[in-house]
């Protein structure tokens, strides 16, 4: 019997998967929020990815780790702008690499959904700027996220230069923490993709006003974090590929489109990024989405398609079978399994158990 596709290990430049099933990032909001060991990685952190690499989960991306204080989501995420953080995240590396799973970082800066409670604190409620914790948030342009949330304020150009910079110092940071692959956050609403979208960037400067000016920061951290991030281990780029507000390329107010998608993908596969995360929404809270299994597959393999870069799929991906089809039909390249995974540390294990493949788990548990 062939080995199923997503059991087959996976090589980007001179790092190979043991297997497809990948781990996303998710926020743990469980870091100190002020002082000394604000934004450093604890024993949740540890035990949370640990029990992952220990499932089978063949590479595992760390939850969106801000690349300065005013860029995290909540005062409780993780943090890569100093090296106390760094040596924190030594201990994670080297027991997921201990596991055989590739460790990932990905690296972001919330821009106007800064500034927010822990999800499961009053529903995550935006802080004010003058509550214990909070900060104005930085954005494109001066428009809040919501009613609730601050107004951010529009960012100038000399700050747009210093956040390019802290990527590739967050970029530098994650090499001596010891991951393999960094990933850059362009999605889910944050600073990125509100630069991307000309639903959230009303600029009429370089950084603005067209595509090419919206994807300009986008491309200036890529290349920023490649210009420092080792030739022999891969770059991914995380994508909401499409708003939910309209798909019409005529209505340049409407928001981001697939078509804007495969469109950035090109720059960036020309760039050197060797993998696109491919998402979706995030930007506006009352976009109308139909979540049903699967449904972000589509966008992945539209990028994977049209411009030949690998796709990684996610979004109410559960099932063994349902993965294998995926990677089977040639619609995705890996799999990113998360709130499953949350559900079941060892989703691989399960999955190789069903699709008949064979499944090398720590020698502790191979009484089971």
């Amino acid at each position: 019997m062939s080995t199923p596709a997503l059991f087959t290990p996976y090589t980007l430049r001179d790092v190979t998967t043991r297997n497809r099933v990948w781990m996303p990032p998710m926020c743990q909001y469980s870091a100190a929020p002020a002082g000394d060991l604000a934004g450093v990685a604890t024993d949740w952190h540890f035990t949370h990815q640990g029990a992952r690499a220990a499932g089978g989960t063949g590479l595992i991306i760390t939850e969106a780790t801000a690349v300065s204080p005013e860029g995290r989501i909540s005062p409780y995420d993780l943090g890569l702008w100093n090296d106390t953080q760094t040596q924190a995240l030594r201990r994670i590396t080297a027991f997921l690499k201990d596991q055989g799973t590739v460790p990932a970082i990905q690296l972001g800066h919330a821009g106007r959904k800064a500034s927010t409670e822990r999800t499961w604190v009053d529903r995550g409620r935006p802080l004010a700027a003058d509550e214990p914790h909070g900060w104005r948030p930085l954005a494109p342009s001066a428009h809040a996220f919501s009613p609730a949330h601050t107004t951010p304020d529009e960012l100038t150009r000399e700050q747009i230069d210093v956040i390019v910079r802290q990527f590739a110092d967050a970029a530098t940071r994650a090499l001596a923490a010891g991951y393999q692959a960094v990933e850059i956050h362009g999605a889910h609403g944050y600073l990125i993709h509100e630069f991307l979208s000309p639903h959230t960037n009303h600029r009429t400067d370089a950084y603005g006003a067209s595509f090419e000016g919206r994807t300009r920061l986008a491309l200036e951290v890529v290349d920023a974090v490649r210009a420092v991030w080792p030739e022999h281990l891969p770059l991914f780029f995380r994508t909401s590929a499409t708003d939910w507000l309209s798909e019409d390329t005529t209505d340049q107010r409407e928001g981001w489109t697939s078509q804007d998608t495969v469109r950035l993908a090109k720059e960036l596969l020309a760039r050197g990024v060797d993998l696109m995360d491919v998402s979706t929404g995030g930007l506006v809270p009352d976009a109308r989405i139909d979540a049903t299994p699967g449904f972000q597959v589509p966008f992945a393999e539209a990028v994977r398609t049209q411009t030949g870069m690998p796709v990684a799929a996610v979004g109410l991906i559960t099932e063994a079978r349902q993965a294998e089809d995926i990677l089977a039909s040639g619609r995705a390249d890996a799999v990113l399994i998360g709130r499953e995974l949350l559900r079941d540390p060892s989703w691989a294990r399960r999955a190789a158990a069903e699709l008949g493949a064979d499944f090398t788990g720590p020698v502790q548990y191979h009484r089971a």
